[in-house]
């Protein structure tokens, strides 16, 4: 099993930035990939950013260039930088890791909004 703890949402203007940062625990040796999703009310889940155990990174083209994922080098912790933020970035994000298996996280809200 594989534990998930996302903290760094908030409420932060058009334009602004955050950072968001997410904790694995339990069998973090297995995991292949870590990543960051979203969701906003009334849309499905969508990919934001992930990255392998080899540290290749993938990004959805709407955050291109805008949002950065890294992790630390005990690979025990992944973050979301996320820049020039817009109110369509609005959602709730959730951590997730994949060991063959898919695990979450509780996910925290990021509001972006004037």
């Amino acid at each position: 099993q594989v534990q998930l703890v996302e903290s760094g949402g908030g409420l932060v203007h058009p334009g602004g930035s955050l950072r968001l940062s997410c904790a694995a625990s339990g069998n973090i040796f297995s995991i292949s990939v870590m990543g960051w999703y979203r969701q906003a009310p009334g849309k499905e889940r969508e990919l934001v950013a992930r990255i392998s155990r080899f540290g290749t990174t993938n990004y959805a083209d709407s955050v291109k260039g805008r949002f950065t994922i890294s992790r630390d080098n005990a690979k025990t912790t992944v973050y979301l930088q996320m820049s020039s933020l817009k109110p369509e970035d609005t959602a709730v994000y959730y951590c997730n890791a994949v060991d063959g298996r898919e695990f979450w996280g509780q996910g925290t809200q990021v509001t972006v909004s004037s």
